[in-house]
Parts: structure tokens; C-alpha cells; sequence
């Protein structure tokens, strides 16, 4: 009995952990994910990752001026 449930364990966790975690990360791979689909919904994309990265860039400048303000700050 003991060796039987070991086995449907050991079949429950690589079965069910793997779907599990499977299911948070996504699709195996994203290649032609917006390629496949319609112009209208590829230019929402892009114009989506374009914001995104300005936001980046604009939080990457906000933190470099902070740290700036901060050397100034404190050779005075």
C-alpha cells in the first residue's frame, strides 16, 4: 500500500506542480504571437511596449537625476 502511494504522490506532483506551473508562466514560447494576429491588435502592441519602455526610461532618468541632486547635496 505504501509503494501505491508513493507512486500516485510521485504522479500527483509531475502531473499537477508542472500544469500548475505551467499555467502561470504562459505559452512555451511567444514567436508569431503578434505576427498572427490582426494589424489593428500589432499596433496596439507596439504602441503598448513603446509606452512601456518610455516609462522605463523616464523612471531610469527620474532616478539618475535623484541620485545627482543627492551628490550635489552632500558635497555641499
Amino acid at each position: 500500500m505504501a509503494q501505491f502511494q508513493d507512486r500516485f504522490a510521485r504522479w500527483f506532483h509531475e502531473t499537477f506542480d508542472d500544469m500548475w506551473f505551467r499555467s502561470m508562466i504562459g505559452p512555451a514560447q511567444t514567436k508569431g504571437a503578434v505576427q498572427g494576429c490582426d494589424e489593428f491588435a500589432r499596433e496596439g502592441w507596439k504602441a503598448d511596449l513603446e509606452r512601456r519602455k518610455q516609462y522605463t526610461r523616464e523612471q531610469r532618468e527620474r532616478k539618475r537625476a535623484e541620485r545627482e541632486a543627492a551628490k550635489s547635496d552632500a558635497r555641499s
